[in-house]
C-alpha cells in the first residue's frame, strides 16, 4: 500500500475560503476530520461536510489545528500539486501502440510515467484498461460511486485483447463491464485500431459486444470512440504495427458509420463514434455537428474539429470587427492535419481590414510523422521549418502543444527557447475566444 503524503497547495483562490483563513502556497492538508486524503476524490468528499477540523502543515513543518464552518459542498479553494496524495497506479500493460513507450529516451521524466488510474479517469477522462486494479480500489469505486469511468478497451474477444495489451488479465473485460452494469455505473469505452489485429471482423464484433450494455436508463456502455493507432518513429524495431493508410481510413470510416445507423435504428444513439483523425486521414468531409449528439466523447478527439468550428463561427459573429485600428500580421501554427479543415477560420479572419494571417500547417520531423495532429508538434518542429521565415508580429500557438499549465512542449523544448531561435514573440491561446482576442487585440 503506497504512502498517503499531505496534500500540497500550490494555490490558493483570491477571494475565497482558503484565502480568508491565510493559506499560502506550499501548505499542505494532513488530515480532514481525522482522515488523511488519499486524493483529490477524498478531499472533495471529506471538504463538503460544514464543519471541517483540518491538520495543516506549513512550509517550516509547524503543524496546525485549523477548524472552519461554512457551507454543505462550499469549495474551500485552494489547487493542489497533485491530484493523488498516495502516488500513481501505474499500468504494467505491454501494448505495442503505447505512445509512452514510442518516445525517444533522455527527456522529463513525467513523460515516460504510465498509468493505469481509476482516479484520473474518474477526475480527468484519462483511459484505463482496468487490469491493474486491486480488489479494494473496485470496493472503492463502488462505495463511492465513481462514474463513468473511461476505459480502453481495444477488444472485446480475450485472445485479441491479450495479444494487444500483452497481459493474461486482459481477457476478462467483458466480466468487467457486467461489473459495471450489476452496479448501475457507467463506462466510456475507446478502441484503438491496429490494422491486422483488431480490425475488420473483429472491430465488429467489438462494437457489438459493447453495444449490448447500451440498454436501460443508466447504460453501462455510455459510448464508443474509435481512433486510430499512432506510431513515431521512436518506437521499438521489433513490433507487430501497422499504419493506418488512406485506404485503411477509408474503410474503417465505412464500417464504423454502417453501424453506427444501425445502432441509432436499434439504441436511439449513434453509439460508437469516429475520431476525427479517421476523416483527415482518409482526406473526407468530417461529420456535421448533428451527428455527434451531444458530444460524448469529444476529449478523445470525436468532433472535436467540428466543435471548434462550430465555436469560432458564432464568437466570430460576436467579436470580430469588421478592421483592425492598427494593421497586425500573425502566423498561425497548427498540425498539418487540420490544414483543410481549419481554411473557413482562416478566411473568416483574413476577411478584418487590416489583420493578415498565415497558417503553417506542419507535419511532424521529430515523431517521424506525414500526418500529425496539432497536439503532437514541437519545439524542433517550429524551429526547423519557421527558422528564417517572415513570421509577422509573432506567432499563435494552440496551447494543445504544452504541457498543462507550463510553457513547454513534448520535446521538453520550452517556448521562450523557442521563441529565441526564431526571434519573435510567441502567443499560447486556448479556445476559441483567446483565438480572436489574440488576433484583434
Amino acid at each position: 500500500m503506497s504512502t498517503i503524503r499531505p496534500a500540497q497547495i500550490t494555490r490558493v483562490l483570491p477571494d475565497s475560503i482558503g484565502a480568508e483563513i491565510g493559506f499560502e502556497a506550499g501548505d499542505a492538508i494532513v488530515a480532514i476530520n481525522g482522515i488523511k486524503p488519499r486524493d483529490l476524490i477524498d478531499y472533495q468528499f471529506l471538504c463538503a461536510d460544514e464543519v471541517l477540523e483540518l491538520e495543516v502543515l506549513d512550509p517550516s513543518g509547524k503543524t496546525h489545528h485549523i477548524e472552519i464552518e461554512k457551507d454543505y459542498d462550499e469549495d474551500l479553494g485552494l489547487e493542489f500539486e497533485t491530484a493523488l496524495f498516495d502516488g500513481l497506479i501505474q499500468c504494467n500493460n505491454r501494448c505495442p501502440f503505447c505512445f509512452i513507450d514510442q518516445q525517444p529516451p533522455g527527456k522529463r521524466s513525467s513523460l515516460y510515467l504510465k498509468d493505469d488510474d481509476y482516479r484520473l479517469s474518474f477526475l480527468y477522462g484519462s483511459y484505463l484498461t482496468l487490469t491493474n486494479l486491486p480488489e479494494r480500489e473496485w470496493l472503492r469505486i463502488e462505495q463511492m460511486r465513481l462514474s463513468p469511468l473511461f476505459v480502453s478497451v481495444h477488444a472485446t474477444e480475450p485472445e485479441i485483447r491479450i495479444r494487444l495489451l500483452k497481459n493474461q488479465r486482459a481477457g476478462q473485460i467483458l466480466q468487467q463491464i457486467k461489473w459495471f452494469q450489476e452496479r448501475r455505473l457507467q463506462i466510456h469505452a475507446q478502441v484503438v485500431v491496429c490494422p491486422g489485429i483488431n480490425d475488420g471482423q473483429h472491430l465488429e464484433q467489438t462494437l457489438k459486444d459493447l453495444a449490448l450494455f447500451h440498454t436501460g436508463e443508466l447504460p453501462a456502455v455510455a459510448s464508443v470512440a474509435v481512433v486510430p493507432l499512432g506510431l513515431t518513429r521512436f518506437r521499438p524495431a521489433e513490433d507487430e504495427l501497422i499504419p493506418v493508410t488512406r485506404e485503411k481510413a477509408q474503410e474503417v470510416i465505412s464500417q464504423v458509420k454502417t453501424m453506427s445507423q444501425k445502432f441509432r435504428q436499434q439504441l436511439g444513439s449513434g453509439f460508437a463514434w469516429l475520431a476525427d483523425e479517421w476523416f483527415l486521414i482518409a482526406g473526407e468531409e468530417l461529420p456535421s455537428a448533428a451527428e455527434y449528439e451531444e458530444y460524448p466523447q469529444i476529449d478523445n478527439g470525436v468532433g472535436s474539429i467540428r466543435l471548434f468550428i462550430q465555436q469560432f463561427a458564432s464568437t466570430a459573429a460576436e467579436l470580430l470587427p469588421s478592421k483592425l485600428d492598427e494593421p497586425k500580421k500573425l502566423t498561425w501554427v497548427v498540425g498539418n492535419a487540420v490544414e483543410q479543415a481549419f481554411q473557413p477560420i482562416l478566411q473568416r479572419l483574413n476577411a478584418v481590414e487590416g489583420l493578415e494571417l498565415k497558417m503553417e500547417a506542419l507535419a511532424s520531423d521529430y515523431w517521424g510523422q506525414n500526418i500529425t495532429v496539432t497536439g503532437l508538434i514541437t519545439g524542433h518542429d517550429l524551429v526547423l521549418n519557421l527558422r528564417g521565415k517572415d513570421l509577422g508580429d509573432g506567432i499563435l500557438l494552440p496551447k494543445v502543444m504544452l504541457k498543462h499549465g507550463e510553457l513547454i512542449f513534448l520535446d521538453d523544448m520550452t517556448v521562450p527557447e523557442v521563441a529565441e531561435k526564431l526571434n519573435t514573440q510567441i502567443l499560447p491561446v486556448a479556445g476559441v475566444e483567446e483565438l480572436i482576442h489574440t488576433c484583434i487585440n
